[in-house]
């Protein structure tokens, strides 16, 4: 087995900004669903996150992809990566807390990894990481709690939105690699956020109507931070500690991402999370721990 890469000070400060800035998005999703409908906010995340990304694109003249073929990945793409879990994820904040959604996001690498072994020859499913996968989905289901599993509601509608949504990421990381190979990688963050637009601003038009921009500062705030920062910043940050850290390394957000979105949660929002929401995030990262295998080969 190939060796993960050894952590330097500049991929540690990638991968911890990167989850600071992942995690105050569940936050800034709470504050922006206050006076914005689903798919609207959604849409303004998408939408200006990827003009921005063209401007980038431009400045830098990165090479556009150069077949109809190649347009149609990232469409899809941007509805496995974008569309479906951003618009999941805001409908489940508006009836769970944004902490718990967080953890329940955590779920995404135990998707990717069972997802990538069906698809992908050199991504077999070994026994440690089925065993991990298992622990991770036990936590899983620990943070959803005895009461949500025997008597389904609305907020455990919304758990499982959550858990949809990891399901789409981890569809997208399968899609990605198979698709989208020798693609600029900031070229794929726009044409996916592009695609994403195509689909949501239309959607959030239909559905929600005309967006109002008569909004408090605190929706504006929201709206900025999950464009700019969460989705145009955030795909810089997370290609630099790709080729710092490598691909194994980069999981270790998964783990990073919810006690910031916990912390977040509970300052600004005064959100009291139940103790089996914190234990089953140490089984995820127990889990998460295993998978990875570094902890067990020492």
């Amino acid at each position: 087995m190939k060796p993960q890469k050894s952590l330097s000070l500049a991929a540690w400060v990638s991968l911890i900004s990167l989850a600071l800035i992942w995690g105050a998005s569940f936050l800034s999703f709470a504050i922006g669903l206050r006076e914005l409908p689903v798919f609207t906010l959604v849409a303004h995340r998408v939408f200006w996150g990827g003009l921005v990304l063209w401007a980038v694109v431009f400045a830098l003249k990165i090479p556009l992809p150069s077949s109809l073929k190649a347009w149609g990945a990232l469409l899809v793409m941007g509805f496995l990566n974008n569309a479906i879990p951003f618009s999941l994820i805001a409908w489940g904040q508006t009836h769970i807390e944004s902490g718990l959604a967080s953890i329940i996001n955590g779920s995404t690498a135990i998707f990717g990894i069972l997802i990538a072994a069906i698809a992908f020859a050199d991504e077999r499913l070994t026994g440690v990481k089925l065993i991990g996968a298992s622990i991770a989905f036990i936590g899983v289901c620990i943070t959803i709690g005895y009461d949500a599993l025997q008597s389904f509601d609305i907020r455990s509608l919304a758990q499982i939105a959550l858990l949809c949504a990891s399901f789409a990421y981890g569809l997208a990381a399968s899609w990605g690699r198979h698709t989208l190979q020798g693609l600029h990688p900031i070229m794929a963050a726009t044409g996916m956020l592009t695609g994403a637009s195509l689909i949501m601003v239309p959607l959030a038009l239909f559905i929600d109507g005309t967006p109002n921009f008569t909004l408090l500062p605190n929706t504006y705030a929201a709206m900025f931070f999950l464009a700019i920062p969460a989705t145009s910043v955030a795909y810089f940050l997370y290609y630099r500690a790709l080729n710092l850290a490598g691909s194994g390394n980069l999981s270790l957000v998964t783990l990073l991402v919810p006690p910031t979105a916990v912390f977040w949660g509970s300052v600004v929002l005064g959100e009291n999370l139940p103790t089996s929401a914190y234990l089953g995030f140490a089984t995820i990262a127990l889990g998460m721990v295993i998978i990875d295998g570094r902890i067990i080969r020492r």
